[in-house]
């Protein structure tokens, strides 16, 4: 997933505000980061790439809601049920903040449910957008998921230690005062994560070395949450929404280092294919040009005078068309055999008053015939190599194939 990751600001923005930010090609790695003001921002140009604002863990507040029987998640009042939920838990009135639910929240089940001020954030939505870097997804900086872990962030003089997991998200001082308000259930071996600046300062309060991380990797694992809190009045429709989200998945899948082994694995099976299809085709015409070739051998066999094969089948028609006319035999177009034939096939008494023959097709009149007489006579017919029609006035019986 390539990706522009912009951390917004802890405080109102204008068009002075310079924004970090982190840029990543694979959704894993850091090609960039910085600080710019929103016009300057670097854009991401590759197909599918998507604009990641990082709502900072200061401005967001946490609650555990469950909603009450008959509210789905798709229900039109959810705002308002969760606001009536929340009322007594809120600092703010609830008109004046932003709503989003967990990812795959299920209605019957107690949910996460983030807030935070809809002004504040809708200011830096706006901005972005009118500087030409419209936001995609808005996802938290810490969010409850996954096991527990500390993280120390900030400056010196402002550093916080953030404990995020499953069981919520709790924002303290990076100061030994403050370890008592951990949950005393917190294992003993909790990773901590600390950035660089506030590490030593992490190292003294926890009394162990944390591991190292810079703020932009952290963004960009914070970005591959599925946490997105454009939600309610935030969000984008469904279409717009789906089609971006191909868009990344296709470029993922063309660029990301994860899906190389499946784009081998797709070029390696396109050029099987087209091998073997050519194969096969290569297979299917020597197997036809044989069947040509020994068509040939059996005419120039037969029939010595033929020199030169051009239509096999038409010319062994006509070579044996020549051969029976030679020695009087007669086929089944001349008349003798279509009227043995008839005579077999037809109800005793009943004989034709006319007959009319021309080019292998024989006319007979004066026949009347049942529907199911004309249904014995035709099936009989065909078993011996004709074709048999009933018109107004006449049988009309023509020659198909040998039986």
């Amino acid at each position: 997933m390539s990706a522009l990751i912009v951390a917004l600001p802890a405080h109102p923005v204008s068009g002075a505000t310079e924004f970090e930010f982190a840029l990543t090609h694979d959704g894993s790695a850091v090609a960039s980061h910085g600080a710019a003001q929103a016009s300057v921002l670097p854009a991401p140009t590759r197909a599918g790439s998507e604009v990641v604002a990082l709502v900072p863990v200061r401005m967001l507040s946490w609650h555990r809601v469950e909603l009450p029987k008959g509210v789905s998640l798709r229900s039109p009042r959810l705002r308002s049920v969760l606001e009536g939920l929340l009322e007594d838990q809120l600092l703010d009135e609830p008109e004046a903040l932003h709503f989003a639910l967990q990812p795959e929240a299920a209605a019957d089940a107690p949910l996460w449910v983030a807030t935070c001020d809809r002004q504040w954030l809708r200011g830096a939505l706006q901005l972005l957008e009118a500087a030409g870097r419209p936001v995609s997804r808005i996802v938290p900086e810490f969010a409850p998921e996954g096991s527990p872990a500390l993280h120390a962030i900030g400056e010196p003089e402002d550093a916080s230690l953030v404990l995020a997991g499953a069981d919520g998200v709790a924002l303290l001082p990076l100061a030994t005062t403050a370890l008592a308000l951990l949950p005393p259930s917190l294992p003993e071996d909790t990773p901590c994560v600390a950035e660089p600046p506030v590490a030593a300062l992490a190292e003294q309060v926890l009394q162990h070395a944390p591991i190292l991380l810079q703020p932009a990797q952290r963004w960009v694992q914070a970005a591959q949450s599925a946490w997105d809190l454009a939600q309610f009045d935030l969000s984008s429709s469904g279409r717009s929404r789906a089609l971006k989200r191909m868009g990344t998945v296709w470029a993922d899948m063309l660029a990301a280092p994860q899906w190389r082994p499946a784009r081998w694995g797709a070029a390696l099976l396109v050029v099987i294919n087209l091998v073997g299809l050519n194969a096969w085709a290569w297979r299917e015409r020597a197997a036809l040009n044989d069947k040509r070739e020994a068509m040939g051998r059996a005419l120039t066999q037969t029939f010595p005078n033929v020199k030169l094969v051009v239509d096999a089948p038409a010319q062994m028609e006509r070579e044996v068309a020549a051969l029976r006319q030679a020695t009087g035999a007669t086929s089944g177009r001349d008349l003798e055999a279509m009227l043995a034939a008839l005579a077999g096939t037809l109800p005793p008494q009943r004989t034709p008053t006319a007959l009319d023959y021309a080019n292998g097709e024989l006319r007979t009149k004066g026949i009347s015939l049942q529907p199911d007489e004309i249904k014995a006579a035709t099936s009989g017919l065909k078993s011996r190599g004709y074709a048999a029609a009933q018109s107004s006035d006449a049988l009309v019986l023509t020659f198909e194939a040998q039986p």
